[in-house]
């Protein structure tokens, strides 16, 4: 599914990612934690074609195709999904149009015919409702005026419409109460198949007691560290990242 091999990214002079390798299989969840500035969030925008992120070295593959080498809208319509630790708001754009346009897109890139407006809105109401998002949230503009825990709800019902092939979840957990931290972990949950796979991203281990992964990965200083099962976010809550960061 997702192979990384000996990536270099820098952002302006600093190289924030320094060979790190990491491959994540199809049917698997891995999760990656480390401390502030370890390059968490720089691997997630690397991977997604932000721009100001620059590939230095090394390859990142996906379904064996060459990521790198397609643009961000391109990534997107191979399968690859993106939810921010901050999701931005955009003003005027209704969510139910952001989301018809962005599954439409995905279509048209994949040679796909449109989604008719009876079965988006069959769909859409469905997943809103697992998700507890009323129907007005869905007509206002994207973010605007949403609180933390609404914004993530937002970003869990795009997973949901999309059903990416891999999603890359960058603190999702960041401003969730322990009942919208619930529901979206249930969501996140529920698209676990065995030609899906996933890259949660995350401080804490408080959300791998809802999302459990099937590995854990250390990331100090811009390299993998250590790698684990799902007992080693016990021992990191436990003991921090200090031994890491010296090996690192």
């Amino acid at each position: 599914m997702l192979e990384v091999k000996n990536l270099h990214v820098r952002v302006g002079d600093a190289e924030i990612i320094r060979g790190l390798s990491l491959s994540v299989p199809a049917g698997e969840v891995h999760a990656i934690m480390g401390p502030n500035g370890s390059g968490k969030s720089t691997l997630a925008y690397a991977l997604s074609g932000r721009d100001g992120y620059e590939i230095t070295q090394g390859s990142a593959t996906l379904d064996g195709e060459d990521l790198l080498a397609l643009a961000p809208e391109e990534r997107a319509a191979k399968g690859l999904f993106q939810s921010f630790q901050y999701p931005v708001e955009i003003p005027g754009v209704p969510a139910l149009t952001f989301l018809r346009a962005a599954m439409n897109a995905q279509r048209k890139a994949r040679g796909e015919a449109e989604i008719s407006a009876p079965e988006f809105l069959k769909r859409v109401r469905e997943k809103a409702e697992t998700l507890k998002i009323p129907q007005d949230m869905l007509k206002r503009g994207l973010n605007v005026g949403f609180s933390g825990g609404e914004k993530k709800r937002m970003e869990a019902l795009q997973m949901a419409m999309l059903e990416p092939r891999f999603a890359i979840l960058d603190e999702t957990d960041s401003g969730l109460d322990i009942d919208a931290l619930r529901i979206v972990a249930d969501a996140v949950n529920a698209l676990r198949a065995a030609d899906r796979a996933m890259l949660v991203i995350t401080h804490y281990q408080r959300l791998l007691d809802y999302i459990r992964p099937d590995r854990v990965h250390v990331l100090a200083k811009g390299r993998i560290a250590h790698s684990g099962g799902p007992d080693l976010a016990l021992e990191l809550e436990r003991e921090g990242y200090d031994k890491y960061l010296e090996a690192a």
